[in-house]
């Protein structure tokens, strides 16, 4: 099957990657194969989201807030 362009995912918004084995397997349908039915364009996409929340995890060093002593009630129920 080498050498067959995709023409699309068929998902709704989710156009086909032009080159998505630029360091991996140079034939697509093989890694999808692999990939049991997942295609190449939704791995890619869910990588870049996962580098952009990253970077934006950086910047928003959510971590730091839990850095301070809690308030004495926080962590009582009401009763």
């Amino acid at each position: 099957m080498a050498g067959v362009l995709k023409k699309t995912t068929g998902l709704v918004g989710l156009a086909v990657c032009k080159s998505p084995h630029k360091t991996t397997e140079p034939d697509v349908k093989q890694s999808e194969d692999q990939l049991q039915g997942v295609q190449i364009k939704e791995v890619i996409l869910q990588v870049e989201n996962e580098l952009s929340l990253a970077r934006k995890m950086m910047q928003w060093k959510p971590w730091e807030m839990f850095m301070k002593e809690p308030p004495a009630n926080q962590w009582k129920w009401p009763m």
